[in-house]
């Protein structure tokens, strides 16, 4: 396992992302990348308060709550001259060969609130995700799924990733940790796809950002618990995929 380092500049998450398929950004980089502020921050996490429960859980677990929307991102050579468009609401689809559980039938998922998709800092985190990780492979245009999650304890146990290690089946994965409430567990463990080596650790502090190269790597996290009566734990997951979005 390597041990982890906090870059010190931007540059260096572009070349973590590179040379090992995974980069983590620490909230104050992000923060200042975008920019925003951490008021911003405060009022784009509200809506995760408002999350529906995800109905398509195989396990028959009910700790899973979830809103997602679909963007396709046209970029030139810059951030400021990027065009984001929200498409028509439509179903999340897997191949099983990616995820073994809820692969292979249409998930059909409420939108997010339109208040959310409109917020300055939102329109800012993806339309500069997506010209990072051009600059990482150069693609003119990224098809991308945005997942809010909630996972929480009340049955007992909350599992963010019921379908194990697993790839996702696009080129780029952004995990971003907005908060964990009373909770112990969520371990990220990252794993080369095709080779021995990976890392472990925990996303704690609130709008800490990692990214994959999902090619080049697999990735989990482990169940969460809770250390009083009720936890949960709050992520935003975007993929960023070129030549379309999967479908049957």
């Amino acid at each position: 396992m390597r041990s982890l380092s906090t870059p010190a500049q931007l540059d260096d998450v572009g070349a973590a992302l590179r040379h090992d398929g995974w980069a983590l950004m620490p909230r104050d980089m992000l923060l200042h990348w975008l920019p925003a502020q951490a008021a911003d921050a405060d009022t784009l996490h509200a809506s995760w308060s408002d999350l529906p429960p995800d109905t398509h859980l195989r396990d028959g677990g009910h700790y899973r709550f979830r809103r997602h929307s679909c963007f396709v991102l046209d970029h030139a050579d810059d951030a400021a001259h990027a065009t984001l468009t929200q498409t028509p609401h439509r179903a999340h689809w897997q191949p099983v060969t990616y995820n073994a559980l809820h692969g292979g039938f249409e998930r059909w998922f409420e939108p997010m609130h339109a208040s959310t998709t409109a917020h300055p800092m939102w329109q800012a985190l993806l339309t500069r995700l997506g010209s990072l990780m051009a600059e990482v492979k150069p693609v003119d245009r990224w098809f991308i799924e945005a997942h809010q999650f909630r996972v929480d304890t009340a049955g007992g146990i909350g599992r963010p990733t019921p379908e194990g290690a697993h790839r996702d089946g696009v080129d780029f994965v952004a995990v971003l940790m907005l908060a964990r409430h009373g909770i112990k567990g969520g371990e990220t463990r990252v794993f080369e796809a095709d080779g021995p080596n990976g890392v472990r650790f925990t996303l704690t502090e609130p709008w800490s950002m990692m990214l994959l190269d999902d090619e080049r790597v697999i990735h989990e996290s482990t169940p969460i618990q809770p250390l009083g009566e009720h936890g949960w734990r709050d992520t935003l997951v975007l993929t960023f995929r070129q030549g379309g979005f999967q479908g049957p």
